[in-house]
């Protein structure tokens, strides 16, 4: 069977983060979808050599990630509730398109240049 695949831009890149003394890795990318009236948010986990791969993505590149479904059961003690946690581990991505705004966000330029750079007749108002 084919490992599913999810579509949308890059809107979030983090930071790799370590865990454990092993120094188990993981990163999170969250994919923006449009749908009509609302926006759709979907994050993506890539672990251990995967968040590497993510360096490679600027904010703003249309993507298609093959990822897996992984879930996992947390019980505190014999007593407390359980709970069930749902997440997407990223396989692998293709890039679509490119055109991000740069990597994580970190952008220099600044959005209000084109407001200098505009005349009062390029106002639409």
């Amino acid at each position: 069977m084919k490992d599913p695949t999810v579509r949308g831009v890059v809107h979030l890149i983090e930071e790799t983060k370590s865990f454990g003394q092993k120094g188990f890795r993981k990163r999170l990318l969250v994919l923006e979808q449009s749908k009509g009236s609302f926006t759709n948010f979907v994050p993506v986990e890539f672990v251990k050599d995967g968040c590497d791969a993510v360096d490679d993505l600027t904010v703003g590149d249309e993507i298609e990630v093959t990822y897996r479904l992984s879930g996992r059961r947390w019980q505190r003690d014999e007593a407390s509730e359980v709970k069930f946690f749902l997440s997407a581990e990223g396989l692998s991505f293709k890039r679509l398109s490119g055109g991000g705004r740069g990597h994580g966000g970190d952008d220099t330029s600044d959005p209000n240049d084109a407001f200098a750079e505009a005349g009062n007749d390029d106002a639409p108002f």
